[in-house]
């Protein structure tokens, strides 16, 4: 059971092995974690009904829409963090950190899972190919998402770099090419809020406007949450870099985060390659 001593090791949640007290090792991060999803499809259904109905006000469905989120997001760092980063901070290097990097990679797998169904809800509806009335009127292929491309590619570039140096024991340069990965990623997130506001309000183009609007928003979605939790997870690194937390032979939480922002990276590539471009070109080829 967790102790005033143990639980004072620069934590930034309450997440020790004890939470609450008197419940031994039982956790209620995942519980929060259902509880935010829960709220998240709970609004998506207000919303949708809000905009058919007078039932309710569809904007009550996308406050708890974005409420759920931000609580699935709380709870899954919660878990995340109480299930290996807590444990590994306490006993350190006792296994190389090789529970972390195995909970990264499960993690990464079901993210894997969770983006293939929605993918392949996208390949559903696009074998019925569509025309130009389908997209923004203004066009889909945009200045801010040829940015956007380049700094997700960039920061990529700059988190390995950062990495690499901190194995030379360059800890100034590993902290430089957190803060520009960082940036870049805020950046990102700024873009696609810039890009959503364009379609939404002077295009009319929201996630009622039809099955590609829906595959659009909902993928693309899905893959601005994830930038958002790897830039908190960035965020994190950067104040404990600054601290002094990492170094040559203690860098497996950087290496885990690593991994996940490479992810992201090609999730996004692939998302252009097939959703942004394979909207506009392609049809024409389609045997469908």
């Amino acid at each position: 059971m967790a102790t005033e001593e143990s639980e004072d090791h620069g934590h930034f949640l309450p997440a020790v092995r004890d939470w609450p007290r008197g419940y031994g090792e039982a956790s209620w991060w995942p519980f929060v974690t259902a509880i935010g999803l829960l709220v998240v499809y709970t609004g998506a259904s207000l919303y949708v009904i809000g905009r058919g109905t007078d039932l309710v006000s569809s904007s009550v469905g996308l406050g708890a829409f974005v409420a759920g989120w931000a609580v699935t997001i709380l709870g899954m760092f919660g878990w995340i963090y109480q299930a290996f980063v807590v444990d590994f901070w306490d006993r350190g290097s006792h296994n190389g950190g090789a529970s972390l990097r195995l909970g990264m990679l499960l993690f990464l797998g079901t993210d894997i899972a969770t983006f293939g169904a929605g993918f392949a809800y996208y390949f559903f509806i696009r074998t019925g190919g569509w025309h130009t009335e389908y997209l923004p009127e203004s066009g889909i292929l945009t200045s801010v998402l040829v940015i956007n491309t380049v700094l997700l590619v960039f920061s990529s570039f700059t988190i390995h770099w950062a990495e690499g140096h901190l194995q030379k024991g360059n800890h100034q340069r590993f902290v430089q090419g957190l803060l520009v990965t960082l940036l870049c990623g805020i950046v990102f997130i700024g873009g696609q809020i810039y890009e959503y506001y364009e379609f939404i309000v002077h295009e009319g183009f929201t996630l009622t406007s039809g099955v590609f609007a829906s595959g659009f928003f909902g993928l693309t979605g899905i893959h601005g949450i994830h930038v958002s939790f790897g830039v908190l997870l960035l965020a994190i690194l950067l104040v404990r870099g600054l601290r002094g937390h990492y170094d040559a032979d203690r860098h497996v939480s950087v290496t885990t985060v690593s991994w996940y922002w490479h992810f992201v990276d090609a999730i996004w590539l692939f998302l252009v390659a097939v959703v942004y471009i394979g909207s506009v070109f392609g049809t024409e080829f389609s045997p469908f």
